[in-house]
This record gives C-alpha cells, sequence and structure tokens, in this order.
C-alpha cells in the first residue's frame, strides 16, 4: 500500500477518547474536557483510578458510565494510594500497564495530599492528573487551597469582612517539584496540544508524573459555558496560570507569552471577582495585588519569552520537546 493511503487512513480514523458523550457535566465544563484530552493522548491501554468529586460524580450516574478504560472509583483522600496498589498488583502480575489516577483540587491539593506524597516518594508507575477548578464544586463550591486569593465562594464569601479569599493559592506544582519526581507540568484545557504533548512525555517516563490541568467550571466561577476556553486562556496569558515543565525538581520548560494582558481581563469575565471591581478602595487594592502574583509568576519563569533558555532556534517554547509555542 503506497503512503497517501495509509496518510488517509490515518486520518480519517477517529481519535480514541476513555470518556464518552453522553455524561451529565454541565455545559463548558472543563474538567470534561480535560479528561477526554487526556485520555485522549494516553491511549487505551491504562487503568483509572478516580477520586470522588465532579468528574466521578457526572461519569458515572447507575447504571451507565462514561469510561470506555478500566475504572476504578476510589474515595476523596486516597486516590494516590488507590493508584498505588493498583499499580504494584500489575507489577507483580508481570502486567506493565500504566496507571493514571484522577482528582480534583480538593482531593490533590488538600484531603488526598498525604496519599499522593506518598506515592510520589514510593516512585509509583503512575500518572497523577489533578483537574484544578479552584473548589470543591461538587458539594456547594467550598474554597480549597487552589481557590485564587481574593475570589469568593461559598465558604470565603466577599463583605465588610473581607475581599474573598484572604489565602494565596497553593503551589502544588513546586510542591510535587521537591519530591524529584521524573516529570511534572502543567497545562491548561484552552491549549489541548500543549496538554496533550505533555500527557505523552509523563507517559513515557517510568515512575511517578505529576500534571495540573487548569479547568473552568463556569457553575463555581460564574462564567457561560460558551466561553470556557476563552476564561482559561485568560488565566495563562495574564500570567495568573503559568505553563510550566519540571524533571527531578528543576525548571526545564515554559511556554512563553506572545502578549501579556493584564489581570482585569480574566477577573472581569467572572462573577467569582466582581466584588473586585466595586467603587471600594480595597477592591482597588486587591486588584493590585493579583496584578503584582501575576507579575511575580511572569518573572520568576521568564514568561515574556526573555529567559536564555525559553527559546530554541525555531522560537519553540524550550528545551522541552513538544510543548505548545506561544501563549
Amino acid at each position: 500500500m503506497s503512503e497517501q493511503p495509509i496518510a488517509d487512513l490515518r486520518r480519517h480514523q477517529p481519535r480514541f477518547s476513555g470518556l464518552e458523550s453522553g455524561h451529565r457535566a454541565c455545559t463548558g465544563c472543563g474538567e470534561a474536557l480535560g479528561a477526554r484530552l487526556v485520555t485522549e493522548a494516553a491511549g487505551p491501554d491504562v487503568l483509572v483510578a478516580n477520586a470522588t468529586g465532579c468528574l466521578e460524580v457526572f461519569t458515572t450516574a447507575w447504571p451507565q458510565s462514561s469510561w470506555r478504560v478500566p475504572w476504578l472509583h476510589s474515595l476523596f483522600e486516597n486516590a494516590g494510594a488507590i493508584a498505588s496498589g493498583m499499580e504494584a498488583a500489575l507489577k507483580a502480575q508481570g502486567r506493565p500497564t500504566k496507571v493514571l489516577a484522577f482528582a480534583g483540587d480538593g482531593g490533590t491539593f488538600d484531603i488526598g495530599f498525604q496519599a499522593l506524597s506518598g506515592m510520589l516518594e514510593r516512585d509509583h508507575n503512575v500518572l497523577y492528573v489533578c483537574y484544578d477548578n479552584e473548589a470543591y464544586m461538587n458539594t456547594g463550591i467550598q474554597r480549597s487551597s487552589s481557590t485564587p486569593h481574593a475570589a469568593t465562594t461559598t465558604t470565603s464569601p466577599a463583605g465588610k469582612a473581607r475581599m474573598g479569599k484572604r489565602h494565596l493559592k497553593k503551589d502544588i506544582v513546586s510542591i510535587i517539584a521537591a519530591h524529584h519526581v521524573a516529570y511534572a507540568a502543567t497545562a491548561s484545557v484552552a491549549y489541548p496540544s500543549d496538554l496533550r504533548k505533555k500527557v505523552r512525555r509523563a507517559m513515557a517516563v517510568e515512575g511517578a508524573t505529576f500534571l495540573q490541568v487548569h479547568s473552568p467550571c463556569p457553575l463555581g466561577w460564574g462564567h457561560d459555558g460558551a466561553v470556557s476556553i476563552e476564561v482559561a486562556r485568560l488565566a495563562v496569558q495574564t500570567g495568573l496560570f503559568p505553563l510550566v515543565e519540571l524533571e527531578r525538581g528543576s525548571l526545564t520548560g515554559v511556554m512563553p507569552i506572545r502578549e501579556v494582558r493584564p489581570v482585569r481581563d480574566y477577573l472581569r469575565a467572572q462573577k467569582r471577582f466582581v466584588h473586585l471591581f466595586a467603587d471600594d478602595p480595597r477592591a482597588r487594592e486587591e486588584l493590585d495585588h493579583i496584578q503584582a502574583l501575576a507579575d511575580h509568576n511572569i518573572e520568576r519563569y521568564g514568561l515574556r519569552g526573555d529567559r536564555p533558555d525559553a527559546l530554541d532556534s525555531e522560537g519553540a517554547d524550550t528545551v522541552r520537546r513538544g510543548g505548545a509555542r506561544w501563549a
């Protein structure tokens, strides 16, 4: 068979998806899109351990399931431990199948961190994916340690006492990198090519790897589901959610920003930050604070593209192979 017919067959072959349509996610759910992209890139030869949360709930309403790969429901707090046990059992059987652990920010940053840290320290052959929608969305939009500073949630409401959440978003990828795992990265559903390439990179590594996927929640963030990708893209373009890669604790790749946007563009698109645009000196102070946080990220990671190692000769984003070129 000639090369042209083979190319045509590949082009028309349906892409594998481990997550079928017909689930019960909200319109514009970033977590549903993130899970679809991750499973597409990971392929069919995987097992999934899924912590309690939105992803588990909207994909497995009994007696139906949207999953096309072997899938196991874990508790909120132990996806890392369950995935570790699955991987150890497969290894004992001589079946080197990759295990994926899926959890939200509540099950990763907070409740499940102990089990996750143990999984990383033991270096199980597991890719742990955190779908980061920045609050406990499934149980009523309560704040988590991933919730951004000044965002309003049902447990950190804006009012006379304070302007939303007082504390900063936890820098989880740096904490993960401190375990000296072979590969850790951040990604966004707004940049699917970059996300898929990072999944494939993590899948190629023998040992524990980690991916934090920024996943807009229209319900919790207060934006129309039709603009989820636009909102996610603004998080990257403002510097509030840097797209980076780390190996053995060292920064090895960044996605530079072609045109840095002001944080107001991102915050104004979401009702959880509407109080920051009131005629209130506290609001102006918080806006300046959040802009300073974004500016710090830009300088820390060299997101303007002015790091000596940020661009290769072709203008690609780095020393890291295959990353997306520009935000």
